[in-house]
């Protein structure tokens, strides 16, 4: 069964519930397992002439599972690290993409959590590659001068250093991505940012900077209090897909980036998923695991619409 979950696009949220089949997904790197499980469960249980009718009824992130389990299975995919500065910080970002596509193409600027460039941040980069974008993970800590928080303590450290100074933040965010989009290989017309924890609040202050995103995505973002008005300066769509249990980040934290969002007239999308808390591309249990495989489709199927790949 899939679980409750949902959706606004910049009006009144609907409710879905879709409940053939119990189908997981054990960690984000079984979404495409997950997504071909869902595939097979629609086949299963819609009849052909029903099948138009019952597809139109579907939620958005069970449909866009389908585009996402077609991804080419051919890929040659390439990782390196890729050495920058910022104020006289040594930066190292980690890039993957597809060796077999050939041309510029649109990329995805990953934003890490706050535990840093991990190898965790560095499969979640992968992931996106995978779909057949040039992936980047901006190091936003220093993890090129050595930063590497080992606890949590530490973490809250080096978010907080970025919290009380928007300006650093600004201007880290503005070299990973000036390096992103500076890669032949990539479109700059066509970059998505997606960020996970302090990369969602991270996104938000670098969206406010008129940054020419074509999509910002927040994922279980560890939003905060931003200045007025910061989003008249956003370009691009914007979605936020986030835990209903969240209780670090509550939903009237995200109801105040909702509705700065509607006030700017930003088109944007929100996904709330029942039962799960924060850091869900971590999964721990059903719920999350759930919401982790459909934070991941609903972001390819919104990257689809924008990109056509």
């Amino acid at each position: 069964m899939v679980p409750d979950a949902v959706h606004a696009r910049g009006g009144p949220a609907t409710l879905w519930r879709w409940t053939q089949k119990e189908v997981t997904c054990d960690s984000f790197a079984k979404a495409l397992d997950f997504a071909t499980s869902l595939r097979e469960t629609f086949a299963k249980f819609v009849k052909p002439r029903e099948g138009f009718m019952m597809l139109r009824l579907l939620p958005a992130a069970v449909a866009t599972a389908v585009v996402f389990a077609a991804a080419p299975a051919s890929a040659e995919m390439k990782n390196e690290w890729v050495e920058y500065n910022q104020g006289g910080t040594k930066l190292k970002a980690y890039m993957a993409y597809d060796d077999k596509i050939t041309g510029k193409r649109p990329a995805v600027f990953v934003v890490h959590a706050r535990e840093g460039m991990t190898k965790k941040t560095q499969e979640l980069t992968e992931l996106w590659a995978k779909l057949g974008y040039v992936s980047f993970a901006t190091d936003i800590f220093g993890y090129g001068s050595g930063v590497l928080p080992k606890d949590v303590p530490e973490m809250t450290a080096q978010t907080q250093i970025y919290r009380k100074d928007p300006a650093l933040t600004k201007a880290r965010t503005q070299a990973g991505f000036d390096t992103l989009i500076k890669n032949p290989m990539v479109d700059a017309s066509k970059v998505a940012l997606i960020g996970y924890c302090f990369g969602g609040d991270v996104g938000v202050v670098f969206g406010a900077t008129g940054a020419p995103l074509a999509l910002n995505v927040a994922i279980h973002g560890s939003f905060a209090d931003y200045e007025q008005g910061w989003a008249n300066n956003i370009k691009g769509r914007y979605l936020i897909l986030h835990g209903a249990e969240d209780q670090g980040f509550p939903l009237t934290k995200v109801n105040t980036v909702v509705d700065a969002l509607r006030g700017a007239k930003v088109p944007f999308q929100l996904e709330v998923y029942s039962g799960t808390g924060h850091g869900f591309s971590t999964p721990k249990g059903k719920d999350e695991e759930r919401a982790n495989a459909q934070s991941i489709a609903s972001s390819a199927r919104t990257m689809k619409e924008l990109f056509g790949i």
